[in-house]
């Protein structure tokens, strides 16, 4: 089992989460930010990964630092997860329609932290979640995990289906991703022999 654990605790969150990129779409999420724990539910079923977070944090001042730390610890494990990468396709991609809304993802294993987001907001706020920590958390993702993400919204007017259809096509994305490859099992997927 290809499986990372994060413990991160700082003066702002106390942060345990588990990641299991063997699993089956299991998740147990209690972050506090419950727009998030919605996402990460779905991020965790499309990707077939099981996930268990939990996160206490200073959400009397704002969602920011549990939803920035929790994408810390989330690149983390998915970090410690992947190893070597040995065996992994390497590249996922997805294009995910939501109702009015379609987004593409595209995501590489490559050992760089990169993340290109061409998403723009309908609304600044989804309940009382603020859209623009959409992007933080991604970021705080991609550089934990050394991946290079692209996401790019080609429809979609309705703020709550735009950031729904990015976390089910990331969860695709990374599922396609990091899928082993028989014939390529005990090979990294890169000509430098490393990621």
């Amino acid at each position: 089992m290809r499986q990372g654990s994060v413990k991160r605790t700082t003066a702002e969150t106390d942060i345990e989460l588990q990641l299991n990129l063997d699993g089956t779409g299991k998740a147990q999420i209690d972050t506090g930010v419950g727009f998030l724990d919605h996402m990460l539910t779905l991020l965790s079923r499309h990707g077939r990964f099981d996930l268990a977070v939990s996160c206490k944090g200073d959400v009397y001042v704002d969602d920011h630092h549990s939803v920035e730390d929790i994408g810390i610890c989330l690149g983390t494990a998915f970090s410690k997860a992947v190893g070597d990468a040995r065996g992994i396709k390497r590249y996922g991609s997805m294009l995910l329609p939501m109702d009015e809304a379609l987004l593409l993802c595209a995501v590489d294993i490559s050992g760089r932290g990169m993340l290109v987001m061409d998403m723009p907001m309908t609304a600044q706020k989804v309940g009382t979640f603020d859209t623009e920590l959409v992007k933080e958390f991604l970021l705080a993702f991609v550089r934990s995990a050394n991946v290079t993400l692209h996401v790019r919204k080609l429809a979609g007017e309705n703020a709550h289906h735009i950031i729904e259809a990015c976390f089910k096509a990331l969860g695709r994305a990374l599922c396609e991703a990091v899928a082993i490859q028989a014939a390529y099992a005990d090979e990294i997927p890169s000509t430098k022999g490393v990621l």
